[in-house]
């Protein structure tokens, strides 16, 4: 039954509150490695396991999370989420080593995946079916400005203070969110109360999500298969995956009902929400390593760079929900803002090492509108056909495919830049030779200018040749960047034709689906 007046909007004010200090808390961190390493001495491959324990423990819980929510009753679930999320947060800014640092970490995660998809499933019972595409939306707005406006907020609050602070922020966020889904979220009955537990589909689980996220993490800096644990925990992934899909179709009481997919619009969904990972999580990480490594940007600037495109999505989010309501089909507004998503890559790569924050003003704010007009409309299509109980569980598993595309797209465009880089600096060194006029000009230059500086020619012309060295790394790192670019766009212009395999259906109750 739908809630009505100020009740309703409590409700989903808290629901988005909750949702944003997982989205936010995803990228948040990132800003504050360096000054975690060197405050608790670690090397920069232990600190990533701060993201890296994070990751893993959100998309294990996932797709349980519709399950433990039917068990133990959604309002029951997702206060105690938010408790816990609170609580990891305090021990997260009071750990004293790098080891308690990821535990906490870790247990935030667990956390974290509790809240998204629990609060999905309270904004769908709060308001009235045709109203859903509203709230949607806006609810839908934090998946873009959540991990969007994370390192801007990070790299301010490490302005005024040390790395604690990112963590104590959640703190009264926290605690507002608790005591509000204590007083106002309405209880739901415990559907799952009285039945066995899948206790061998919950470790299968986590053993194949979590080696798998886990590889999609560590992979490129372990230099892939080449490292024995990356090989052995790809195999188990493998298998633990087999083994638990067996699983869970063959038991009365699954964790997770894979009948689900017998509905083919969810089934292609799946799919779109996994790309739309790859594109989203994939340009966010690229573009901020392309700003500050090539362009030298400071975290702080960088940050924001991005939020003019997260207020962009904040405006178009109504203007989406009321589309949907009107019955515009969702594949025409997806295939909009996959075409827009391309556009910005395509600007992307034509930067110059010139480029400065005015050049990607435009760029980002048509991002913002591209992110607004995928987020809600793919969830809309890959859920339209799921009802009751389905309807938890989809979103639960939708949100996992959006988590490994993200994973799938940072691994990808990692080892790619890397690849690449190789590529394209044998490239430009074929034109460093003493018959390229080009060169030869350019280098007696720096010689000539080095000299008129008061050096001998023998250290003007090893200057000479570390400045040479300088540019060919750039303009190889500016090739690489712009390849991919290149690659997130095109995947999603590809990925167009896969959104009109499924139904156009009218009147369609809009999920809440997002991560």
């Amino acid at each position: 039954m739908a809630e009505k007046g100020l009740k309703k909007w409590i409700i989903t004010f808290t629901v988005i509150t909750a949702s944003l200090l997982e989205l936010i808390d995803t990228t948040i961190v990132n800003v504050a490695i360096p000054q975690i390493q060197g405050n608790l001495g670690a090397t920069l491959e232990d600190v990533a396991w701060l993201s890296t324990g994070y990751a893993v423990a959100n998309v294990i819980v996932l797709p349980m999370s519709g399950w433990l929510g039917s068990r133990f009753g959604r309002k029951n679930y997702f206060l105690f989420s938010i408790v816990l999320f609170t609580v990891a947060s305090f021990l997260c800014g009071n750990a004293t080593n790098l080891e308690e640092l990821i535990a906490f970490r870790i247990l935030q995660g667990l956390a974290g995946g509790g809240l998204i998809s629990t609060a999905q499933a309270i904004l769908i019972e709060t308001w009235p079916r045709e109203d859903v595409g509203i709230a949607t939306a806006l609810f839908g707005l934090g998946a873009v400005v959540g991990p969007t406006v994370g390192p801007t907020i990070g790299g301010y609050l490490l302005e005024i203070s040390t790395w604690p602070l990112i963590f104590y922020v959640n703190i009264p966020v926290g605690i507002l969110a608790a005591y509000c889904t204590y007083m106002f979220v309405r209880e739901t009955p415990k559907d799952g109360k009285g039945m066995p537990v899948d206790w061998w589909g919950i470790v299968l689980l986590a053993v194949a999500v979590g080696s798998l996220q886990t590889v999609l993490e560590k992979g490129e800096s372990e230099d892939w298969f080449a490292t024995p644990y990356i090989t052995a925990l790809a195999v188990t992934s493998v298998l633990g995956l087999l083994l638990f899909i067996w699983r869970e179709l063959s038991t009365d009481h699954p964790i997770v009902n894979f009948k689900i997919m017998r509905h083919r619009s969810f089934s292609v969904g799946m799919f779109t929400s996994f790309i739309l990972g790859f594109g989203l999580y994939g340009s966010v990480f690229v573009f901020p390593v392309f700003c500050q490594n090539l362009l030298g940007f400071s975290p702080l600037q960088t940050g924001e760079l991005l939020f003019p495109g997260g207020l962009c999505t904040i405006v178009m989010m109504p203007f989406i929900g009321i589309m949907l309501k009107k019955n515009i089909p969702a594949q025409f507004m997806a295939t909009i803002g996959m075409f827009l998503f391309f556009v910005f890559c395509s600007m992307l790569s034509k930067s110059t090492l010139q480029s400065g924050t005015n050049d990607f003003f435009l760029p980002l704010m048509i991002r913002g509108v591209g992110m607004a007009l995928l987020f809600v409309p793919l969830t809309t299509l890959a859920i339209q056909d799921l009802k009751g109980a389905e309807i938890g569980q989809g979103s639960g598993l939708n949100n996992m495919m959006r988590q490994l595309g993200g994973s799938f797209g940072i691994a990808a465009l990692t080892t790619l830049i890397h690849v690449r880089q190789g590529f394209h600096r044998s490239n430009l060194l074929v034109n460093i030779n003493e018959y390229n006029p080009a060169f030869t000009d350019r280098f007696n230059g720096f010689i000539q200018n080095f000299m008129a500086k008061g050096y001998t020619y023998l250290d003007a012309k090893a200057l000479a040749t570390k400045a040479i060295e300088g540019t060919v790394t750039k303009q190889a790192l500016l090739l690489t960047y712009s390849d991919a670019y290149w690659v997130a766009g095109l995947i999603l212009l590809c990925s167009i034709p896969l959104l009109y395999l499924q139904k156009f259906k009218k009147n369609v109750a809009v999920p809440a689906d997002l991560h």
